[in-house]
């Protein structure tokens, strides 16, 4: 059923030029310094086509809740989903949409100094000015209120969440958002499912903090559940 996404519009900055892209599933919100349709079409099928000839040939890629190993002559984008869940303890699905925009956004900047691209959630960017990410946390009264600030040589930058009470992603937690921040998008989406399905209370944040801790490559976390909120790492929590 489709939902209409509305938090694409808590991306702030009027410099950069919209377009969405959408080819099946994969539904791309992206900004850069010119329409990128054609681009960004052509860097969709391409990866799709790589992921779908090996979910058909490996159908439990596409099933499995749990790492799986790859094979080492699997596509790239395939061998990077796997080593992010891997580390995080989900199945490599988890990470698809994380890796998507991250390997579409690299495409891009062979013709955009700057680009961001959204994913169901998902952000890749890679930025010459300062940018303010909203945070969008469903019926939680901190939802529209923070923003991340990210600096440019942060970037290329993953910028991933998971919620159990947004959206339509598998969760088995009800974190209202678990935003996941990495050098690798695909590990960034995955750490922030493996983080979002602990979160059924309050009284979980502190573990899910150890936890995000715990996995090399993550920069920083911000869980938010009801009310309360926890976070570490590189992250800049500003006014919404």
């Amino acid at each position: 059923m489709f939902e209409p996404r509305t938090y694409r519009h808590w991306i702030k900055g009027d410099d950069l030029v919209a377009t969405v892209v959408t080819v099946k599933e994969t539904d791309l919100y992206i900004r850069a310094t010119k329409k990128m349709e054609a681009e960004a079409k052509a860097s969709i099928l391409k990866y799709r086509a790589d992921l779908e000839q090996y979910i058909k040939a490996t159908p439990q890629f596409l099933a499995a809740l749990n790492p799986i190993e790859v094979s080492a002559d699997a596509p790239a984008i395939v061998i990077d989903m796997a080593k992010a869940a891997s580390k995080c303890g989900v199945g490599p699905m988890a990470a698809v949409a994380g890796a998507m925009s991250e390997y579409v956004g690299n495409d891009l900047l062979a013709n955009s100094d700057e680009v961001i691209i959204e994913n169901g959630g998902d952000l890749f960017l890679k930025v010459l000015t300062k940018k303010y990410i909203g945070i969008y946390a469903g019926d939680s009264v901190l939802s529209g209120k923070l923003a991340l600030e990210v600096l440019p040589d942060e970037t290329p930058l993953g910028i991933c969440t998971s919620s159990g009470t947004v959206g339509h992603s598998l969760s088995y937690g009800t974190a209202d958002a678990v935003i996941a921040v990495s050098k690798s998008t695909a590990l960034a989406d995955a750490a922030a499912t493996a983080i979002g399905n602990m979160i059924k209370s309050s009284n979980d944040i502190n573990a899910a903090v150890e936890f995000a801790q715990s996995v090399d490559g993550i920069n920083g976390i911000v869980i938010i559940k009801g009310a309360d909120m926890g976070a570490w790492g590189q992250v800049r929590l500003a006014k919404a």
